[in-house]
C-alpha cells in the first residue's frame, strides 16, 4: 500500500448518519464506540489478505493502557477489542468495516495501516465518542427520545427565580458548532489529572465517571486555569456579567482564543450550561437541574445557620448559605463501582463551592444514593444531600455579647421544585420526588436521621445552641409577607405584612423591617428601605400592614439578579421573637419576537424584535444580542437608539437557516435601566 499511496474514502456522510454525528461540522470522521464504521482504500492492489491496522490515542500509546490497538482483517466483529471485517473488494479498492469495543478510550485516534513487511502508513485521524445508542456502553440510554434531547439537542431551558416564582430562560448549548469538539478535547488535555500523569489520565477516558469528575473541575477556573471564572460580588468589571451570556459557544471560543485563560465571569447556571455542552459533545447524556432554596452547607453538619441582628438585618456570618436557586447537572451512566441500583442519573456540579479531594470538583453523586441518604458513597453525596435536605436554623445574634438565640428551625424549607426541561418540549418538569421522599413524611425524616447517623451527627446538637426545650417554645404570633400587585422592574413593589395573634390574650409587637437588594445567592448588596412599627393585636386577631417600595427607591440599588429580600423581625413583649422573611424576584418587562415569513434552509428570512419602554423616563445604551444554532453563525449584536417613555423600538435583521427542523432563536436585550431581558422563539425551518 505504502508504495502506491492509495487514497482513503472515510464515507463521512454515511458513517455520521449511522453514528448520530451528522450535526458535527467537521471534515474529520466522528464516530461512536462499540459500533462499526466503513472506510474504503482506493488504488490498493488487493492487499486485504495481510493488512494490519493500528489505532492509537494519547501521548504514549500502549496495549496495556488500552490506548493502542493492532488488528488484522477477520471474518467477525471481535467481542472484546478492535476488529476489521472486509466489506467488499475489487481490483483497485477495498472497503473495510472497523469496530471499536464498547469500553474504548474516547478521543482523537491516529489510524495507520501496514501491508506485509512494509512500514505502517498513516491513514489519518478520527474522533471516537461515547455511544448512548449502544446497549454495551456505560452511557447507554434506552429511550431514543431522551438520546435526542440529552445528547443531540443544542437548545435548553434553564430555570431560575425562586420557589414562589419560577422563571426559565433559553440557552444555546451549541455542542456541534464550529470548533467546539476540538475545544472539548483540549479541555481534557489541560486538566490537572492530565498534567500530572498524561498516560494514566488518557487510559481512564473510557469511563464516564472519571471524565465527569475531571470536567466538573475543568469547567471552573479554580485550581487549573479552567474555562470559566466565577464571580458573586455583584461587580463584574473586566468581564461580562454572568446574566448576559446566552450560550456556551462564545464562552468556549473565548477560552481558546485567549490562549486558555479563564473567561470572566460565571455563576452557577453558566458552569452547568458549559458542562452540559462539553458532556453532550462527548456523547454523555446530560441535562441541567435547578434546585430552589438550595443549601450550601459548608461544615457538613446537614444544617444551614442564618443570623439576624435585632433590626432584622440578615448578617453575613458563618460560611453556610441558602441560594434562591442553584443549577447543577445530571449525567446518565452506570455505576459499576457502587452496583446497579445506583446507576442512571448522576449529579455533577462545576460551580466551585467546596473542595473535594483537594480541588473544586463535585460528583458524580448517584441520585438514588441521595434519595436514600447513602451519604457515605462516592462522590460528594453528603454535599448534594445537604443542598436538597438540610435543616434551616435561624438565629438572633447580639453583636455586643456574641449571644446566639435560636428564633426557629425549619426542616421543610430547603430543596423545593427541583426542575429540568421536558424531553422534546419547552416545558418544566418537576423531579423533586427523585431526590427525596415527600417533605414532612415520616420516611423523609427517617432518611435524614439515617444520613446524620452515617456522618456521626446523630446526638451532637450544637453546644452553642440553646437548650432543646427552648427550641420547642411556641411563638405567640405568626407572620408572612404577601405580594399585592405585579412584581416587575419599573413598577412600585406592593407588599402586605400579615401578622396573626395565636394566643387568647392581647399582644404588643415591635416590628423592625428592612428590604435589601441581593444576589440570587441571597448575599445582601444594598439596603433599599427600612421601617419600624409597634402594633397591638387583640386575641386571635389578624392584621395586615401595607408596604410600598417605590421604583425610584429601589432602581439604583437593584442588582442584575433583580432580587430583594424583605425581613420583619417581630419582638413580642414578654414572648419570643418571630422572624418573617421573603425573597422576591422581579420580572423584566417583556420583549417580542416575530418571524416574518417562512424559514427555509439557505434562504433569507426577516425577524423583528420589539421592545416597549415601560417606565416614564428615557432608556439608553440599548443593545440587542441574538444567537441560535443552525439559524445564524456566531452572535449578532445590534445597537438600538434611546427610547423615550412608553416608546416602542422595532428592530429587524435577517437570518439564513442552515438546517431544517425546529430551531431556537435566543434574544438578549439590555439598556441602562433593564439588564438582560431574555426571550427565545422556536423557528420551524423547512427544506
Amino acid at each position: 500500500i505504502a508504495a502506491t499511496q492509495p487514497s482513503t474514502n472515510w464515507h463521512l456522510k454515511e458513517n455520521a448518519r449511522e453514528h448520530h454525528t451528522s450535526k458535527f461540522s467537521s471534515e474529520e470522521l466522528v464516530v461512536r464506540r462499540g459500533q462499526a464504521f466503513t472506510i474504503t482504500f482506493n488504488g490498493a492492489e488487493r492487499p486485504e489478505q495481510n493488512l494490519i491496522f493500528i489505532a492509537e490515542t494519547g501521548p504514549k500509546p500502549s496495549k496495556s493502557t488500552r490506548t493502542l490497538a493492532t488488528f488484522d482483517i477477520s471474518s467477525t466483529v471481535s467481542k472484546e477489542g478492535w476488529s476489521a471485517v472486509l466489506q467488499s473488494s475489487s481490483s483497485n479498492s477495498v472497503s473495510i468495516s472497523i469496530s471499536s469495543p464498547h469500553n474504548a478510550v474516547i478521543g482523537r485516534y491516529r489510524l495507520s495501516v501496514q501491508s506485509g513487511s512494509s512500514s505502517p502508513a498513516s491513514v489519518g485521524t478520527f474522533v471516537l465518542l461515547f455511544n448512548p445508542w449502544a446497549s454495551g456502553d456505560d452511557v447507554f440510554l434506552p429511550n431514543k427520545a431522551e438520546c435526542e434531547e440529552y445528547v443531540l439537542e443544542e437548545f435548553g431551558i434553564i430555570f431560575a427565580g425562586n420557589k414562589n416564582h419560577i422563571s426559565g430562560f433559553g440557552w444555546n448549548f451549541g455542542q456541534f458548532q464550529g470548533d467546539i469538539l476540538n475545544i472539548c478535547l483540549a479541555i481534557l488535555d489541560r486538566s490537572l489529572y492530565y498534567r500530572q500523569d498524561p498516560i494514566t489520565d488518557v487510559s481512564h477516558r473510557h469511563d464516564p465517571k472519571y471524565l465527569g469528575r475531571v470536567l466538573s473541575a475543568m469547567v471552573n477556573a479554580n485550581d487549573d486555569q479552567g474555562v470559566v471564572l466565577g464571580n458573586w460580588s455583584g461587580k463584574y468589571e473586566g468581564g461580562k456579567n454572568p446574566s448576559s451570556w446566552t450560550g456556551s459557544g462564545e464562552i468556549l471560543q473565548s477560552w481558546k482564543k485567549s490562549g486558555y485563560k479563564p473567561v470572566k465571569y460565571g455563576q452557577c447556571w453558566v458552569f452547568a450550561a458549559v458542562l452540559t455542552t462539553v458532556l453532550r459533545c462527548l456523547g454523555i447524556p446530560t441535562r441541567t437541574i435547578t434546585n430552589f432554596s438550595s443549601a450550601h452547607d459548608a461544615d457538613g453538619n446537614l444544617r444551614v445557620d442564618e443570623y439576624y441582628d435585632a433590626e432584622g438585618n440578615h448578617l453575613e456570618k458563618g460560611a453556610d448559605s441558602v441560594w434562591n436557586f442553584h443549577v447543577w447537572n445530571e449525567s446518565w451512566f452506570t455505576r459499576n463501582d457502587l452496583g446497579p441500583s445506583y446507576s442512571g442519573w448522576q449529579i455533577l456540579d462545576a460551580t466551585p463551592q467546596e473542595q473535594s479531594g483537594g480541588i473544586y470538583q463535585c460528583g458524580p453523586a448517584s441520585r438514588h444514593a441521595i434519595k436514600e441518604g447513602e451519604v457515605d458513597l462516592d462522590y460528594d453525596v453528603t454535599f448534594v444531600f445537604a443542598e436538597v435536605n438540610a435543616d434551616s436554623m435561624y438565629w438572633n445574634l447580639d453583636s455586643a455579647t456574641g449571644k446566639k438565640t435560636l428564633i426557629f428551625s425549619k426542616s421543610t424549607e430547603i430543596g423545593a421544585s427541583i426542575s429540568t426541561k421536558a424531553v422534546g418540549r419547552d416545558d418544566r418538569v418537576d423531579v423533586t420526588s427523585d431526590y427525596k421522599y415527600e417533605e414532612g413524611s415520616a420516611k423523609e425524616r427517617d432518611i435524614f436521621k439515617k444520613a446524620r447517623k452515617k456522618l456521626g451527627l446523630e446526638d451532637k446538637f450544637d453546644p452553642t445552641a440553646p437548650k432543646v426545650e427552648e427550641v420547642e417554645q411556641k411563638p405567640d404570633i405568626s407572620g408572612k409577607f404577601k405580594v399585592a400587585g405585579s412584581l416587575e422592574v419599573g413598577k412600585d413593589l406592593n407588599l402586605l405584612l400579615v401578622l396573626e395573634n395565636l394566643q387568647s390574650d392581647a399582644k404588643t409587637v415591635n416590628v423592625n423591617m428592612t428590604a435589601w437588594s441581593t444576589l440570587y445567592t441571597r448575599r445582601r448588596v444594598n439596603q433599599i428601605w427600612k421601617d419600624s412599627i409597634s402594633v397591638t393585636l387583640a386575641p386571635k386577631e389578624e392584621k395586615q400592614f401595607p408596604i410600598k417600595i417605590k421604583y425610584p427607591e429601589y432602581q439604583q440599588q437593584l442588582t442584575t439578579d433583580k432580587t430583594i429580600q424583605v425581613t420583619a423581625l417581630c419582638h413580642v413583649e414578654g414572648g419570643m421573637q418571630v422572624l418573617v422573611k421573603r425573597n422576591i424576584t422581579l420580572d423584566n418587562p417583556g420583549i417580542d419576537i416575530q418571524v416574518l415569513g417562512e424559514a427555509k434552509v439557505n434562504k433569507e428570512v426577516v425577524v423583528e424584535v420589539a421592545f416597549t419602554n415601560p417606565i416614564d423616563t428615557e432608556v439608553k445604551d440599548c443593545v440587542l444580542q441574538v444567537e441560535g444554532s443552525d439559524l445564524l453563525q456566531g452572535i449578532l449584536e445590534l445597537r438600538i437608539p434611546p427610547l423615550k417613555a412608553s416608546e416602542t423600538s422595532s428592530t429587524k435583521f435577517k437570518l439564513i437557516p442552515s438546517e431544517a427542523g425546529p430551531k431556537h432563536l435566543l434574544v438578549n436585550f439590555s439598556c441602562d435601566k433593564f439588564a438582560d431581558i431574555k426571550t427565545f422563539k422556536m423557528v420551524n425551518v423547512i427544506n
